[in-house]
């Protein structure tokens, strides 16, 4: 298991940083079509000895969702895969939410301490924040309330069909990241990736290795599964873990610190060793701290500092475990 990390933003001060609590591994945002940017981006992580392993958002996808790409993204998505084949980053990371992102009600909940946390109710989903999402036009949105989830799994086996090939022939493995919340749908637009069936459904779509899941543990747990067990269910297809917790349903749910939300998380923990798991795994929408109530929710540094040693710690620990099963 590999520790990895977003930052936002993307600083020296937050790289070094990142370097010396043992991160390995960081994950980048889509860089554009120029694509001298992503090589741009790998020198400057050198003087600490990180890795890009993934690359996750922004992507140009949403007309690809939407069943109505003319082949540019396509040719766009074929294009990075390519490019990450080349530069040696391993995993692209994307959703199948059609005319929206990651989605919270609230970005102020109080957490331990005062600390702030984003909160979701569907009861005031309708004055939902989309994050890092522009709202789609009217013509988009036409074409989103048409659509039935029979059509979403039909789009997705297009871009399956286009972009699978391409990452078995470069070494890119694709992995999907579940609906957040998972809900079937959300403001009248249905969603496909909110179930472990689906996540089954996805696989059976196109086997390939290169095929897999991201396994976002929160939003695993708010389908109210049981995290150790459905890991030794998906672990084998999963090259990607977002490491976190919360409080609630799909319904309704805050996020937690990493080390007070109702999962077991040494468990998880442990399962991710015993199936194996060996690739990146980071923590996600960790609390904002004194000191950072204006910076992005669920982003900021500190709150990402506490997570890096709080799950460092249990990477060591399910390894000193496995160590002293194998001596008997």
């Amino acid at each position: 298991m590999r520790l990895a990390t977003v930052l936002t933003p993307i600083t020296d001060e937050g790289l070094q940083l990142a370097a010396q609590c043992g991160v390995t591994d960081i994950v980048h945002r889509y860089p554009g079509p120029d694509r001298s940017l992503l090589q741009k981006f790998l020198y400057r992580l050198q003087p600490w000895q990180l890795r890009c392993s993934v690359i996750e958002g922004y992507l140009p996808i949403e007309n690809l969702k939407l069943g109505q790409d003319d082949g540019r993204e396509m040719r766009l998505m074929q294009d990075l895969i390519r490019q990450m084949g080349d530069l040696g980053v391993e995993i692209l990371c994307y959703n199948f939410m059609a005319g929206s992102d990651w989605c919270r009600t609230q970005l102020n909940a109080s957490e331990r301490g005062g600390a702030l946390v984003t909160a979701f109710d569907r009861s005031a989903a309708e004055q939902a924040v989309l994050l890092g999402y522009r709202p789609p036009d009217a013509e988009s949105e036409a074409v989103l309330q048409g659509l039935t989830p029979e059509m979403l799994f039909e789009n997705l086996q297009r871009l399956l069909d286009g972009l699978l090939p391409v990452a078995e022939a470069c070494g890119v493995t694709l992995a999907m990241h579940p609906d957040d919340p998972p809900l079937p749908s959300l403001n009248g637009r249905p969603r496909i990736m909110h179930c472990v069936q689906n996540f089954q459904r996805l696989l059976q779509l196109y086997p390939s290795a290169a095929n897999g899941i991201c396994f976002c543990q929160g939003t695993f747990a708010a389908m109210n599964v049981d995290i150790p067990a459905t890991i030794r269910l998906l672990g084998a297809h999963v090259p990607y873990v977002h490491f976190r917790d919360v409080r609630g349903t799909a319904e309704r749910f805050v996020e937690t610190f990493h080390d007070n939300g109702p999962t077991n998380m040494a468990a998880a923990m442990q399962a991710w060793k015993d199936v194996g798991f060996s690739g990146p795994m980071r923590p996600d929408h960790v609390p904002q701290l004194v000191g950072e109530e204006d910076g992005e929710p669920g982003y900021t540094l500190s709150g990402r500092l506490f997570a890096w040693g709080y799950i460092r710690g249990l990477m060591q620990a399910a390894e000193h475990a496995a160590a002293c099963r194998d001596r008997g």
